[in-house]
């Protein structure tokens, strides 16, 4: 047992490490789990539970902002805005989480989807920052109701393990005209309630199933999972505010290619 303890731990590192990076947590989680013969509570729910630490992280590295939304919401139409566009961004993964999420879990949660993803979403993101439209947009408040709803869209394409799903709405942003930076950023807001609509689901589907080891296991996970991706947000602005998003296109294809060859040579 204490070597799940190890790789409950690892798990909730790698999760929160990725979960902000376009390289898909999910899908990263997948491999490891393999890799490692990891045997977390049924239904995935390990999986997806663990994602809640990162957005915890979120939550505070951003706390003032949110909270002078919160706060803003009194009298401030830009406090509005912020929240309207975080909805509609989120409402298409709501909807097709909702209806798919059987089929997602029990079909496409597999290495070779994985995998293959993560090679066509790095070729996407080379694509993308090769060809790059000029900034239109730089503050979420100023969001058109239609680009938060088409970024939601592309972010529900994240539903296939290994597609990411900041990688798939900084994309869609980047399309639609959104600076890098202002992209990255609603990636790490939609996320919210996103992945705590997620966890909910996945917890109400599984509860009867679950007991204290597997508790104790998520707990782990969701620690581990906060402490590493409050060490990620603020460096991937940075980083990418310097770089692009171009690196981690190649690191995709990269990885891809090599667990294809490990799981199939």
């Amino acid at each position: 047992m204490s070597y799940q303890y190890l790789e409950a731990a690892l798990l909730g590192f790698v999760e929160g490490l990725t979960e902000f990076l376009p390289v898909s947590s999910t899908g990263h989680l997948i491999l490891f789990v393999n890799l490692l013969g990891f045997e977390g509570p049924p239904g995935k729910v390990f999986e997806v539970a663990i994602q809640l630490g990162a957005i915890l992280a979120v939550c505070l590295v951003y706390f003032a902002r949110l909270w002078r939304v919160a706060v803003g919401l009194k009298d401030d139409p830009r406090a509005w805005r912020f929240v309207f566009a975080i909805l509609l961004g989120f409402l298409p993964a709501a909807v097709l989480g909702a209806a798919l999420h059987g089929f997602i879990k029990t079909v496409l949660f597999n290495p070779t989807v994985v995998c293959v993803s993560l090679i066509v979403g790095g070729i996407a993101i080379l694509v993308v920052e090769r060809f790059l439209p000029t900034p239109r947009y730089h503050e979420i408040e100023r969001f058109p109701a239609s680009l938060a709803l088409k970024v939601g869209l592309f972010q529900s394409i994240a539903m296939i393990p290994g597609v990411s799903r900041s990688g798939a709405t900084i994309l869609g942003a980047l399309l639609m005209g959104v600076d890098r930076r202002t992209a990255a950023e609603f990636s790490f807001f939609v996320a919210i309630p996103t992945m705590a609509g997620a966890v909910t689901y996945d917890l109400y589907k599984n509860w009867s199933s679950m007991n204290m080891d597997g508790a104790v296991l998520i707990g782990i996970g969701f620690v581990m999972a906060f402490l590493s991706g409050g060490l990620v947000v603020k460096a991937l602005l940075d980083f990418v505010g310097r770089y692009g998003f171009s690196p981690f296109g190649w690191y995709r294809i990269a990885i891809g290619i090599a667990m294809l060859a490990f799981l199939y040579l």
